[in-house]
């Protein structure tokens, strides 16, 4: 609806009664739908409140599964408790088989959603409804899922074609599901994260080449 303003002798045009008891409930209605929103997640928030699980369900369908140790991850439901509005790229600074034992080992402290393969194998290792500790920020886990990649951050041939690839259309999916706009503040790395102290996917990730390949994914899935 158009605001309704009229001018008065002197001074800017300025808001008629109507308009400014409209322009009011609007923001009562907006502050109603906020506040249900809110109430919404506080209760997936409330212990004991959870959403249906079974064990080594995949969140992406051309993945495989191995379980990360309960104590590298935080019982969540999301997106319905945080929103899922971010994807973290890492890289692993060790082998396959090496991330998946340190993932699994409750004494590491930490874990991502999924780990790719320079063959472009993926790996789920933690729900996506949950929180994986792998950003080393509280508010960043609790906002994103964590995409692992096996290599070393100063071996540019450990980010092979398949890895891109494989890689670019598990993130167009995470992107597609949640509504993640394919763009540099919503993909970022894990020594783009606030309050981070790791380096990594470092200067041989190509950024332009992923996300290039990511809006592909989408826009493919678009097409069909």
């Amino acid at each position: 609806m158009t605001e309704q303003v009229e001018k008065g002798p002197k001074g800017p045009p300025r808001r008629t009664r109507r308009a400014v008891l409209l322009g009011g409930l609007g923001v009562l209605a907006a502050a109603g739908f906020a506040a249900r929103d809110e109430i919404g997640r506080a209760w997936w928030l409330l212990p004991g409140v959870s959403k249906p699980r079974k064990e080594g369900e995949l969140d992406y369908a051309a993945a495989s599964w191995t379980a990360a140790s309960p104590a590298n991850w935080r019982l969540a439901d999301r997106p319905d408790d945080y929103r899922v509005d971010r994807i973290v790229v890492h890289v692993t600074q060790g082998g396959f088989e090496s991330s998946v034992d340190a993932f699994k080992n409750p004494f590491h402290k930490a874990s991502a959603h999924y780990i790719v393969r320079q063959d472009g194998h993926v790996e789920q290792m933690v729900r996506e409804l949950d929180v994986a500790f792998h950003a080393a920020n509280r508010d960043m886990n609790e906002r994103s899922i964590g995409i692992e990649h096996v290599g070393f951050v100063d071996r540019p041939r450990d980010f092979t074609d398949a890895m891109y690839a494989a890689s670019a259309k598990l993130a167009a999916d995470v992107c597609r599901r949640y509504g993640i706009p394919a763009d540099r503040r919503h993909i970022l790395g894990h020594d783009e994260v606030p309050g981070a102290d790791h380096t990594d996917p470092g200067p041989h990730w190509d950024w332009d080449r992923y996300l290039r390949m990511v809006r592909q994914e989408l826009g493919t899935a678009a097409a069909n």
